[in-house]
């Protein structure tokens, strides 16, 4: 039998995502980040929704742009997305593609010229994610063909395979030189630890390797692909506690127990949709167990958090769990439903800047928004909460 309480929970659910998308978060960007004066997007608005247009532009941030609106401009059928898409793209392939050593500038000066040039392979990876968006809402050849030259510099670079103690490692390397060359600080952000190999990075890599097979079926793009589902089973997933483990030295040996619930819901459905890209029965059902154990470690913490990015991906994580055990388990997958719609009333309640538009970066201990934090800006992107918004969109 139909449940119609849940068929008109998840009608609401889609009508409240579309309006959060467009009325939220895609106007903010449409109307207060456009840098019209020097070029592409500006790189910061702070928590007190005070524009600072001399910020540095960050490679991630503007990867980001492009992905959300080419994302939005193909679910949505937009033409004033598409627009804002191909300003995005035209500035990442001007300004932040090294032209000379290849891969993306770390970070631009906000007159566009270059600022920090070490090649992180986590933005390299966004601007794949970028651009093969960009294709797919367009099918613009060259930006493909600028996805397929990054995916390029990715593998002959930081791609690593070597032996260690007898046995063989592979990995992608955190981060080079502008030359490619090793480099000290590999750091992803100041809070973060100094791995060769870690969790995040791989789990972008594997992101944007997804959405280039998606469009370029090209068999060294499967083979990376399924390199990459063999690296999170058995060296970034524990088995012991069904969390990810973060950050690894040159033979995967972890530097610590830290785990990150977030980013467990996240690559739980990330890993369920590389699989299904990939077409490959065997290894998806292989995969599941992994999958749903990073879901259920996720619950311990995930509401803790607190953070604008985790609630987003709650809400992803959870509708893919729902769907995925709704024939098998319904009691449990009715649960993940439930834990999805909980996740995204707390964004509608406490993280959605409803006066000025987007979410804020999280919310205190004592309920008030964290103005601390960026509104927008290096690390503050219309990526996470769009892409929750567009997933509900077509996956309902």
């Amino acid at each position: 039998m139909v449940n119609v309480q849940m068929v008109n929970e998840q009608i609401n659910l889609r009508s409240e995502a579309q309006s959060l998308l467009e009325t939220n978060i895609l106007r903010f960007w449409q109307e207060r980040m456009v840098d019209y004066q020097q070029g592409g997007f500006y790189g910061r608005i702070d928590g007190y929704n005070v524009l600072h247009p001399d910020a540095e532009k960050g490679a991630v941030l503007n990867a980001r742009i492009l992905w959300t609106f080419s994302a939005a401009a193909r679910v949505l059928h937009n033409t004033p997305y598409r627009i804002l898409a191909a300003r995005a793209y035209d500035y990442l392939v001007q300004r932040f593609v090294d032209r000379e050593q290849g891969g993306v500038y770390w970070s631009l000066n906000a007159d566009g010229t270059p600022l920090d040039t070490k090649k992180q392979t986590y933005a390299i990876a966004f601007a794949i994610y970028g651009l093969t968006e960009y294709y797919r809402a367009t099918q613009d050849s060259e930006a493909l063909n600028a996805a397929i030259h990054l995916f390029d510099d990715i593998e002959t670079h930081a791609f690593q395979s070597y032996m260690v103690n007898d046995q063989m490692v592979n990995g992608y390397v955190e981060a080079l030189t502008r030359d490619w060359q090793p480099i000290a600080d590999m750091r992803l952000s100041e809070k973060d630890e100094n791995g060769v190999f870690t969790m995040n990075t791989h789990l972008h890599v594997l992101e944007a390797y997804t959405n280039l097979y998606r469009v370029w079926r090209e068999p060294r793009v499967e083979r990376q692909l399924r390199t990459l589902i063999d690296i999170f089973a058995n060296r970034i997933f524990d088995p012991a506690t069904g969390h990810l483990m973060l950050f690894f030295d040159e033979s995967w040996q972890p530097s610590n127990t830290h785990t990150s619930p977030g980013h467990d819901i996240e690559a739980a459905w990330l890993l369920h949709e590389a699989l299904e890209v990939l077409g490959d029965e065997v290894l998806l059902n292989q995969t599941l167990p992994i999958i749903h154990s990073l879901a259920q470690a996720a619950e311990e913490g995930i509401m803790d958090e607190k953070e604008w990015w985790c609630f987003a991906e709650a809400v992803v994580g959870y509708l893919d769990q729902w769907k995925l055990y709704q024939g098998e388990k319904p009691i449990e997958s009715n649960i993940n439903l439930e834990l999805a719609e909980t996740a995204f009333h707390y964004i509608q309640t406490h993280l959605m800047d409803r006066e000025n538009g987007e979410w804020f970066w999280s919310v205190l201990p004592d309920g008030t928004p964290d103005r601390s934090h960026d509104k927008a800006g290096f690390w503050k992107c219309p990526y996470h909460n769009s892409r929750m918004c567009l997933e509900i969109l077509q996956r309902q």
